[in-house]
């Protein structure tokens, strides 16, 4: 094996060792559960005709 091609191995080891992610249980996302309610007196069809105007 010459030496340009140990490096790129090394390398690509390195890289996927580095993509790893190490989350601490600090860094964990609090997981909430619960409900969102809300008033609205527009009809599901009223709002998805907003939401097509928006995005057009």
């Amino acid at each position: 094996m010459s030496m340009g091609a140990y490096d790129e191995v090394e390398h690509e080891r390195r890289e996927r060792k580095n993509g790893e992610v190490d989350m601490s249980d600090e860094d964990r996302r609090t997981e909430y559960r619960g409900e969102v309610e809300y008033d609205s007196d527009e009809s599901t069809e009223e709002l998805l005709d907003q939401f097509k105007e928006i995005n057009s």
